[in-house]
């Protein structure tokens, strides 16, 4: 009894000791590379929800036209994503895996949304699931313009790459608003011809 009662004690003082270092850790000033590092890891883990869901819609589509055009920009995606690693990498940032893995998870529970249909994809799934993709692409061309404002402060940062990924997600966004404004419209006239 005394050992059970010891070892419990040792592993709540372990606790203590760990969620009191961590509270210090958060309440104290994080210094710029710190910041840059919290947000490209939040970029990451958006990086690495994005891809998961742009791969996923590139494999549901009925559409064969479609169903190219979004196989052709998940492997955009997955290529911007290698391309935020390889600067996080230059700049000397560790990547947070557990960031990454609550974002994998997130992205599979998205999947159970309550859209109508509790085994099958709703009509409505490929319209919501485009709105998702195009916001996560806004984001990610925000992120490639602060990362071309530091580049203008930090050599460790290629301006003409950071250009041609911040093109490359206007086309990305241009493509998905295309892709949503068609679908949006095959809702409508599917709805019109059953009402």
């Amino acid at each position: 009894m005394t050992k059970i009662v010891h070892g419990q004690l040792a592993r709540w003082h372990g606790a203590r000791s760990w969620a009191e270092g961590a509270l210090a850790r958060a309440r104290a000033p994080q210094s710029r590379q710190d910041q840059l590092g919290i947000y490209l890891n939040d970029h990451l883990a958006g990086a690495t929800g994005g891809m998961e869901l742009a791969r996923r819609m590139a494999g549901s589509h009925d559409d064969p036209a479609q169903r190219m055009t979004l196989q052709r920009l998940a492997a955009e995606i997955t290529e911007d994503r290698r391309a935020l690693l390889d600067l996080m990498a230059a700049l000397g940032l560790p990547v947070r895996h557990y960031k990454l893995s609550a974002a994998w998870a997130a992205e599979k529970a998205a999947r159970l949304k309550l859209n109508g249909r509790l085994l099958s994809r709703s009509p409505l799934s490929s319209l919501e699931e485009l709105e998702m993709l195009r916001l996560g692409v806004e984001g990610k061309a925000a992120g490639w313009r602060t990362l071309r404002a530091l580049a203008d402060t930090d050599s460790r940062l290629d301006r003409d790459r950071l250009d041609e990924l911040m093109a490359r997600a206007r086309q990305q966004a241009d493509l998905l608003e295309e892709l949503r404004v068609q679908t949006a419209a095959h809702l409508i006239e599917a709805e019109s011809s059953t009402a």
